[in-house]
Order: structure tokens, then sequence, then C-alpha cells
């Protein structure tokens, strides 16, 4: 027997409960979409351009990274003054500008894309920095005077970025001291015997490296070559 106003508040109360339900239970759309996976977040990427180079040299770079999926806001180029010190200066610089991109991107690791001189400031960087070891995924030295280079007397005299890539030099002395690779850090160089800035040419590889000969390159070639692209953007995939 049906109380008075009973058929009211049933049809209010089962509309009611179907708003519940729904609210309480996603469309199947609403589920496919919570439940898919988002897209791996790639390590970001930091160029270290050379000596009296400036960030633009990656230009060429930066697009074959684009066309492997990278976005601008995974591609970031560190600009600094070439004539300064590398352990005094520069791999100061590189730390707060890498730890910027840490915060900014939120990933914990960054992969470091050295061109000549710019391979001793990330190099000391990864090497001596408290941070650096562990911001560090993976390092590429292309064509860098990792052992120095005896072109860099011609302007030793007056420029400290010169004296720092000498053979012997303090810096030389201190990346080569103990272990050339330390870390939880994958490293590797490409070396040219064509490079004419670069001498010996046995100064770019490292022990501890994967090292590759990239054949008759010109040091400024290693920036838009195609073979070294490749051979870079899969290493940073190891």
């Amino acid at each position: 027997m049906f109380k008075p106003g009973s058929r009211i508040v049933a049809r209010i109360a089962v509309p009611l409960l179907a708003t519940v339900v729904t609210l309480l239970v996603p469309s199947a759309a609403v589920r496919a979409q919570a439940t898919a996976a988002s897209p791996a977040v790639r390590t970001p990427v930091v160029f270290v351009h050379g000596y009296n180079a400036d960030p633009g040299v990656w230009g060429g770079l930066r697009e074959d990274f684009k066309a492997d999926g990278y976005t601008d806001a995974e591609l970031f180029s560190f600009g600094y003054d070439t004539h300064r010190s590398v352990n005094e200066v520069l791999s100061g610089r590189l730390a707060a500008y890498v730890e910027d991109v840490k915060r900014r991107t939120g990933a914990a690791r960054v992969d470091l894309v050295s061109h000549s001189f710019g391979s001793l400031v990330s190099r000391w960087y990864a090497k001596y920095d408290p941070a650096g070891p562990a911001s560090v995924a993976h390092w590429v030295s292309l064509a860098g005077p990792n052992h120095g280079t005896a072109t860099a007397w011609a302007c030793a005299l007056w420029d400290q970025a010169c004296r720092d890539m000498t053979p012997g030099s303090y810096v030389q002395k201190g990346l080569a001291s103990g272990d050339e690779t330390p870390g939880d850090v994958r490293y590797a160089t490409w070396w040219s015997d064509c490079d004419e800035v670069v001498n010996p040419d046995d100064s770019v590889p490292l022990a501890g490296a994967t090292n590759n000969a990239a054949g008759c390159l010109a040091h400024n070639d290693f920036l838009g070559d195609d073979t070294v692209s490749r051979g870079v953007r899969a290493f940073l995939r190891s």
C-alpha cells in the first residue's frame, strides 16, 4: 500500500540515483582516457658548443632530434663566454643551467652533447660538480680535445680557455686523474683523423667510453654530419 506522495518521491529518487551512479562510474571513454599510458618523457638534451662559437651551431642537430620526436621543450643549448676558465667559471655556470633545465622539465637527469672545447666544460661538470654524476645520463664529445691539443698553444698566451686546452694543463691533468669516465654515466666520443684543430687525433677517445671513428671529417663538420648525428641519437637511446 503506497503512502500519499510516495510515487512523487520515487520519480525524484530514480533519476537522482542514476545521476549518482553516472558520477561514480566513469563512461567507457573517460575510463579509456584515464588508463591510456602517457608518452614517456625523454631525457632533456643540453648542447654545449665549442670555442669561439655560440648555441646557433646546433641548428642542424636540433632539427635531427626534432625529426626523431623531441620537442623544443626537451632541447636546450647552453651559451657561454668561451674565453673563461673551465674549472673556475664555466663548469659552475653549466651546473646552474642544468639545474634550471631539471626544474623546468621535471627530469632528474639530462644528456650532455658537447663539441670541441665544450667537452672539457661538460666533462669537468660531470666529474667534479657535487650534483654532476647524478644529473647526467649520457655524455657525448664531438671532436673534444679531451687530452689536450697542441693547436691551443697558438692562443694560450692571452686566453684562459686556450690554456685549459693545452696538453698537460691543470684542467687536462684534473680530467685525466683517476677514472676518466666516472659515475653512473654513459660516455661516448666521436673523433676524426682529418681534424685540423684537435692534434693529436687520439686526444679525443677516453678510457671507459664508447669511442667512434668518424672517418675524414674536419673539426666543424661533426656538427652537420648525418652519420655522426645518427650515431649520437642512437647512443642517447641506449
